[in-house]
């Protein structure tokens, strides 16, 4: 099939992308470098410079390569900050996602696979399934849920079938350690190679259940090939939570640091979050899965090789109050 993926230079999108081409399919790879690097674009993928914002791009893009499917990885998936950037996470991932899945319908593609997130289901839900009631506490899970509700609208009077993802704190190489804004394990990382002391929100009680890369890209290139799973909602990912602190005590050790932590003012944020996977199961089978020491393990030795790279403009704060401390610009 042909394919286009949104997000291909960033982390999961690069990721999902080298399983597609591995399983055959001609992958168009769209991305607008805003978080991503040109060196994580697969070398038997076609690269597209631009924004999924851009209406005519993406019209241009489907009318030329009359795809078969979708795969839209392509967001900016801060949430605490999404509270603080209303309009720009607004725009991207939800305004840019909708006019994509108009050019889909247009075009007649045959499935549309969506990345979203656990944070749809907001707090207290723990263990997360995919059939609770979502209540998300930021705009970045308000966003991705409206898509969800679009994508199931758009089934029913269109008929183009979808496939949602829920993953979850997924870590790992190609991931931007340069972001300060998300990617805890990414943050961590570049601190104990600058030999900085790890800045912890809270007590750093929190619990997330961290998903190394490679339990979550091969399944999701699955879901084209796989029809039973079209028209259904996944969560994927990691089962066992571990607190911040246990990720900032395993970064240490993998970087041959000593743990040393800043604690700064907890944020407002869902403070236990980790889902419940026995759907994804029953759909693709069991994976083997990357233990927390491995995954982080591997991370540690591809920053340490790839370096720390230069930070890629984050949008600009557009509400600065009650924003965490540290952020401030």
């Amino acid at each position: 099939m042909k394919i286009l993926v949104t997000g291909i230079a960033g982390f999961i999108g690069s990721h999902v992308a080298d399983h597609l081409i591995k399983a055959g399919h001609e992958v168009v790879g769209l991305d607008d470098l805003s978080g991503g690097f040109m060196e994580n674009v697969p070398s038997g993928a076609e690269f597209v410079v631009g924004s999924v914002c851009d209406r005519s791009l993406a019209e241009d893009l489907f009318a030329r390569h009359k795809f078969d499917a979708v795969y839209h990885l392509a967001a900016y998936a801060a949430e605490g900050l999404s509270h603080f950037v209303k309009r720009f996470n607004y725009q991207n991932n939800l305004g840019g996602s909708v006019n994509l899945l108009s050019c889909a319908v247009n075009q007649k593609v045959n499935l549309f696979v969506f990345t979203s997130s656990i944070a749809v289901y907001g707090a207290a839900q723990c263990p997360m399934t995919e059939d609770m009631r979502p209540e998300p506490e930021d705009p970045y899970g308000i966003s991705k849920f409206a898509f969800e509700m679009e994508l199931e609208s758009t089934r029913r009077m269109f008929d183009l079938p979808y496939v949602v993802f829920r993953p979850h704190n997924v870590y790992g190489e190609r991931q931007n350690i340069a972001d300060r804004y998300r990617n805890v394990v990414g943050i961590f990382m570049r601190q104990a190679l600058q030999g900085e002391e790890m800045t912890v929100f809270g007590d750093g009680r929190q619990t997330r259940a961290f998903s190394h890369i490679d339990d979550v890209a091969p399944v999701i290139a699955r879901a084209v090939d796989q029809p039973d799973c079209w028209n259904e909602v996944f969560n994927i990912g990691a089962d066992r939570p571990y607190e911040v602190l246990d990720i900032a005590d395993r970064v240490a050790q993998a970087h041959g640091v000593p743990m040393r932590l800043k604690h700064l003012e907890a944020r407002k944020e869902v403070v236990h979050a980790y889902a419940d996977h026995s759907k994804v199961r029953r759909f693709f089978g069991e994976t083997v899965g990357v233990s927390l020491e491995d995954g982080i393990g591997r991370m540690a030795e591809w920053v340490k090789a790839r370096g720390i790279p230069e930070p890629t403009p984050a949008p600009k704060v557009e509400i600065p109050r009650n924003l965490p401390a540290g952020w401030s610009r």
